[in-house]
């Protein structure tokens, strides 16, 4: 069972698992360390701090060592590195009139190998590319294509809001986001309003749709049966049938017997007959009334 830790390379990016049985160093969250990576040497932050797993889905790379004053120099010497490579690129991209666009330019500590990531609208063949850019920098050259939201990433800026972009500061990976959690909210569906720097859906439309793994309900159903159902925040430890069962029992209960069989008397006036009525009196029918009536002018008659 290996000890791992947790590397992170870029700010807001995603955490890698290390393997750090071969060091003799204990290595604190914080801590700058160097790794072999899948690209080559790399300078990362330790984020998670060490802990034993039994099993791993892939093969565990391992922590060399903490990262060193030598090891910051090299990286800070890089920088101007892959700047020259980046302007470099952007000048040969020209000249061959490849409908690409490059984003971003990042080399290994130890210098063996530069990546280049670009966007495109479609598949770009770059080989007469690579092989400029092999040609000047003697050493091994990647292309990566990505998405318009990794470049937002990458580049960063401020979203409408004002706020520095989400994906910039704190999201570490892009979720799925539909036009549907903009009409959950009731918002005005316009693309200009709801779209990002990026072109794309912004991604604070999810964070105040309820999660599936709650058990939390959107509005709308919720009102589909015409009940207002309450939230399992508000219930607390009431169950939701206890409650709904409880209502039904009280709109449907009949009106007493005594109350339905009293008749009306003749002396009383009209307003408390109609009180009478309203607390669940029955209504006479017409025929009822004519009867009554008859009997009263008989009875007066007779004496």
């Amino acid at each position: 069972m290996p000890d791992v830790i947790g590397i992170r390379f870029k700010d807001c990016g995603k955490i890698y698992d290390f393997e750090a049985n071969g060091s003799g160093a204990e290595f604190k969250k914080g801590d700058c360390v160097v790794v072999e990576s899948d690209l080559g040497l790399s300078i990362g932050s330790v984020i998670i701090g060490r802990r034993t797993v039994e099993t791993s889905s892939r093969e565990l790379k391992k922590v060399l060592r903490k990262a060193t004053e030598d090891d910051f120099k090299q990286k800070q010497d890089n920088e101007a590195f892959e700047k020259e490579a980046k302007d470099y690129c952007i000048e040969r991209i020209m000249a061959r009139g490849l409908p690409m666009k490059l984003v971003f330019t990042e080399s290994t500590l130890d210098k063996k190998r530069i990546v280049f990531y670009f966007t495109a609208d479609g598949r770009i063949d770059f080989r007469e590319l690579v092989k400029d850019l092999a040609a000047k920098f003697k050493t091994r050259i990647e292309m990566r294509q990505i998405g318009v939201r990794d470049e937002a990433k990458i580049v960063g800026g401020f979203g409408m809001c004002g706020r520095e972009l989400c994906c910039r500061t704190f999201l570490t990976s892009f979720e799925p986001i539909s036009i549907k959690m903009a009409k959950q909210q009731e918002l005005v569906l316009n693309m200009s309003k709801l779209s990002g720097i990026c072109g794309r859906l912004m991604c604070c439309l999810s964070y105040e749709i309820p999660d599936e793994t709650t058990g939390i309900q959107p509005k709308d159903e919720i009102m589909a049966m015409g009940k207002s159902k309450p939230f399992q925040d508000e219930t607390e430890d009431v169950p939701q049938l206890e409650v709904i069962e409880t209502v039904s029992r009280y709109t449907e209960t009949p009106v007493p017997a005594l109350q339905s069989a009293a008749p009306a008397s003749s002396d009383k006036p009209q307003t408390e007959t109609a009180k009478e009525n309203a607390t669940g009196q029955k209504q006479e029918t017409g025929q009822e009334h004519r009867k009554r009536k008859r009997w009263r002018w008989r009875k007066f008659h007779k004496k």
